[in-house]
């Protein structure tokens, strides 16, 4: 079974902008509204970075504030991750791979035999 890779992009500023809602100062009364008071200092991270977990009925209450879908808010892409060696390649390193060199093999010589 291949690794997939999962990236998403939270798309609530983008869509606080189209609604209207420049801030989080102004989003914070449509969430109390909805029965989620959180300090500004928490909607402000809500709003300007990418969540890593959020409660459910934080993400229903954005979408009921906002007028959107979870699909609206949160957009995904899901492809096949690449082994390690193949990203370091395209990458540009030129770090050499230890798993392209073999042993050499010793030659023990007495001092008799020279």
């Amino acid at each position: 079974m291949t690794r997939r890779e999962i990236t998403y992009t939270w798309r609530v500023r983008e869509i606080m902008a189209r609604r209207r809602i420049l801030n989080a100062k102004q989003l914070a009364p449509l969430l109390h509204e909805r029965g989620i008071t959180l300090t500004p200092n928490a909607i402000w991270r809500i709003v300007s970075q990418d969540p890593e977990r959020i409660s459910f009925q934080m993400l229903v209450a954005l979408c009921d504030a906002l007028d959107v879908t979870p699909n609206d808010l949160i957009t995904y892409t899901a492809t096949d991750a690449k082994t390690l060696r193949h990203r370091r390649k395209a990458a540009g390193d030129d770090l050499p791979d230890l798993r392209d060199y073999r042993p050499v093999r010793a030659r023990i010589v007495d001092d008799d035999d020279e």
